[in-house]
């Protein structure tokens, strides 16, 4: 496992990209992401807090792609707005992204990318956001939101997506107009409700998109969005945690997946009980480790567990066990809250025309 390339990740917006890292601000939000190095730099977020902290007009966009789960790679991100919203009372406005999952394969057909869709959020109620100020743009469902994208579609050309995506002539027209499409997503606080404060926290791996949202903003005279570059969280296998690679804990994992995968978990642990007594594990690559002083415990019980283990008086399979308790105890929650869901509250979430 390769942790330091997950950073590097990181470090290269700030030194290629124009990014400034957290450690840099005069002040930052009392909360678990900021203290633990979660999230690692940003872009206006400073102009965004003062603001938010003044009392004036803030809100959130954090958008979600159709073809996916939410896992454990996601926690850090949805804490950090959950907190924005339980705090300050803002609006979180969470684009699913059904029409860029379709046109870019990641589904069989609209129908399918339609249906993750309303699952996705009925799950992201389940995890704790407010019905009465949280709102899903779903664009099979909400699609005046190409209206704005047609406005700002005319800001952008065909050279700067290719240079951004990648993207070739034989790709289809889809791919390369959806950029427009992620903008209108963004903006679209600003345009409909006139809220000018906007924070867009994102994995590092979006930055680029992001950057033609904020060019487009600056081009047609919107204020430009704050970004906040969430650290990737590796996998258990110690690479980027996705879908694919399977390498993830889904929250609708039943507590025999948690534990089966947990226990396949990259180790910083010796190859024997006794070698570990005496020489001690490596925290920094434990991946359960990571977990737990990450995610569930506090600064000074992290602290406690990083020694133990380091100095040899626990072993992995405590740490492991440790953490497929935090899990299931976590995950059962979860889906106890998805079971009790409100439709009627999910409908009136769902921006409609």
């Amino acid at each position: 496992m390769d942790l330091k390339k997950l950073e590097e990740d990181n470090k290269r917006l700030v030194e290629k990209f124009g990014a400034v890292a957290v450690s840099n601000l005069k002040e930052i939000p009392d909360f678990y992401t900021f203290k633990k190095r979660l999230i690692y730099s940003h872009r206006g977020f400073d102009r965004f807090f003062s603001a938010l902290k003044k009392g004036e007009k803030c809100a959130i966009v954090s958008g979600f792609n159709a073809s996916g789960t939410i896992h454990l790679g996601h926690k850090p991100v949805f804490d950090t707005n959950l907190f924005f919203q339980k705090k300050y009372g803002i609006p979180v406005f969470i684009p699913i992204s059904d029409d860029e999952s379709y046109v870019a394969g990641k589904v069989k057909n609209q129908e399918e990318a339609l249906k993750y869709s309303l699952e996705l959020a009925k799950e992201l109620l389940a995890y704790g956001f407010d019905p009465k100020k949280t709102y899903f743009i779903i664009d099979q469902i909400y699609t005046n939101i190409y209206n704005l994208a047609i406005k700002l579609s005319k800001k952008i050309n065909l050279s700067e997506i290719k240079a951004t995506y990648g993207y070739t002539n034989e790709e289809n027209i889809g791919l390369h107009f959806y950029p427009a499409v992620q903008a209108a997503h963004i903006l679209f606080p600003q345009e409909k409700f006139g809220i000018k404060n906007v924070l867009v926290p994102i994995g590092p791996d979006e930055d680029a998109h992001i950057r033609i949202s904020r060019d487009i903003a600056r081009r047609e005279g919107y204020t430009l969005p704050s970004i906040l570059h969430i650290f990737f969280l590796p996998g258990i296998d110690g690479e980027k945690m996705s879908k694919s690679k399977n390498n993830a804990i889904f929250f609708t994992d039943s507590p025999e997946e948690i534990k089966k995968k947990v226990n396949k978990a990259f180790s910083g642990g010796r190859d024997t009980a006794e070698e570990q007594k005496k020489y001690g594990a490596n925290p920094d690559i434990d991946i359960s480790c990571i977990y737990l002083t990450r995610l569930f415990l506090d600064e000074k019980e992290g602290k406690k567990l990083t020694e133990n283990y380091k100095s040899g008086k626990i072993l992995t399979k405590d740490v492991k066990q440790k953490l497929a308790e935090e899990l299931i105890k976590f995950t059962k929650d979860f889906q106890e809250k998805l079971k009790k869901i409100n439709l009627k509250e999910l409908d009136k979430s769902i921006l409609k025309n």
